[in-house]
């Protein structure tokens, strides 16, 4: 019986640790090869390790919320496995100093880390047809425990969605390979009749509390939340933010959207965020200050002529801001479809590590929840963030007259040692210049 550490393989480039957020196994237990075994963290995404091997857990790392260096002992286990059975990210306690980390594939980030054996690599690279996947056969008796069970493989979101659904696992049938997926689930529900999931109950209130009684819930912050709290920590100590709202008519372009979207046939549904991102994008073209990044280490501001706009999006989890690269280059219709799919792959937890970094300037919107006013917090190391407050009708007074218009605020918020006040203020009235006249937006 061999004791064989599984080390943190190397999960995103200049990444030196990784945050566990889950733990699938616990000490003692018996697991099989490819089974979800920990959720690592790494800045906004997520990767859940598999275990390289077949056998008994017997030590693990840490607990939720500790921080494990890449290519440290993540877990130990006891196996029958022999050393060309282990992967490069595992090897016998016996060997002395930790080898070299296995890099993974570029899309990580995303999928679950399926480790190889020595012996499968040799025969890859050596073009053995015996490193093809392996048969239904073969796959079906190493997905089997002891107990000649079935295990399903799924992702912890895809496992927690069918616990909320009353769904077991074991009756859906991957569509392909062995892991089950969202879109496994929809396509169970929709056989079973079961139609679209049910949306999660919402939580119960507390019953009033008597004088004299309180009862404190004590929760770590751990995971995505502790990102969030570090990084607007960081954000409002280092940068000098100021605040500058501006009201916008947009009663023209709230007409002209409802136009397009009645002649839009195929294509998605246009909200107004895609007109304010290209108003954005149209209105950094004379403000490349506010489309930049500062790093305050070197002193450096980085202006980029791209715009790649993160869209602050709330996820169960918290916020994450995923990034449309290119914005200036997309259509209306592009920018929505990139919206829509970027928000779905984020809330799923599905989206790749690249989209949601890179950002040179950021929109944020609670859409009907907006209030009037708000002061968005700056997505450090960028120097400018748009929020959008919520959309109302009132009484305008128009060349003498009264009219009933609709309106909207927005709320931005500046790094003051790159942006000056006058300069933050004739971007957002070029915004406005953009949403009222609506014309404009398709003007070179």
């Amino acid at each position: 019986m061999a004791r064989i550490p599984f080390r943190l393989p190397d999960i995103g480039e200049g990444i030196a640790e990784a945050e566990i957020v889950a733990w699938h196994a616990k000490v003692g237990d018996m697991v099989e090869e490819d089974q979800p075994l920990a959720d690592m963290m790494t800045d906004k995404a997520t990767v859940e390790m598999a275990a390289p091997v077949s056998g008994k857990l017997v030590e693990i790392a840490g607990q939720v919320g500790d921080q494990i260096a890449i290519g440290s002992t993540l877990a130990v286990f006891e196996t029958e496995a022999t050393e060309a059975e282990v992967p490069e990210t595992a090897s016998p306690l016996a060997d002395g100093p930790e080898a070299p980390q296995a890099t993974p594939p570029e899309d990580s980030a995303v999928e679950p880390a399926q480790p190889q054996t020595q012996e499968t690599r040799r025969s890859r690279e050596s073009g053995n047809p015996a490193a093809s996947p392996p048969t239904e056969e073969k796959r079906d008796s190493r997905l089997r425990g002891n107990d000649g069970e079935k295990k399903v493989l799924a992702s912890p979101a895809v496992r927690q969605r069918a616990k909320d659904l009353g769904v077991d696992l074991a009756q859906v049938h991957p569509a392909s390979g062995d892991r089950v997926k969202h879109s496994d689930l929809d396509a169970f529900l929709k056989y079973q009749g079961g139609g679209a999931a049910p949306a999660p109950a919402p939580a119960l209130a507390r019953a009033p509390v008597a004088a004299g009684e309180d009862e404190v819930d004590e929760i770590k912050v751990t995971g995505l939340r502790r990102r969030i709290a570090e990084n607007m920590a960081e954000s409002k100590r280092r940068i000098p933010h100021f605040a500058y709202v501006e009201e916008l008519d947009v009663t023209a372009i709230e007409a002209l959207r409802q136009a397009m979207n009645a002649e839009r046939g195929e294509r998605p549904k246009l909200t107004l965020l895609p007109f304010l991102i290209r108003a954005m994008c149209r209105a950094a073209r004379d403000f490349p200050m506010v489309n930049a990044c500062f790093d305050d280490e070197t002193g450096v501001v980085h202006r980029h002529s791209a715009v790649h706009l993160g869209m602050a999006t709330q996820t169960d989890a918290g916020l994450s801001v995923p990034v449309i690269r290119d914005a200036q280059a997309r259509d209306l219709w592009g920018l929505a479809a990139e919206i829509v799919r970027l928000a779905d792959a984020t809330r799923r937890g599905k989206a790749a590590r690249e989209e949601l970094s890179g950002s040179t300037i950021t929109l944020t919107s609670l859409g009907a929840l907006g209030g009037i006013v708000s002061t968005p917090v700056i997505n450090r190391p960028e120097v400018a963030i748009v929020g959008v407050n919520r959309m109302v009708e009132k009484p305008v007074v128009i060349e003498g007259r009264i009219e009933v218009r609709k309106t909207m605020n927005l709320s931005s918020s500046f790094d003051h040692r790159v942006v000056d006040g006058m300069d933050a203020a004739k971007f957002i009235q070029a915004i406005r210049r953009l949403i009222e006249t609506p014309a404009l937006l398709f003007v070179e």
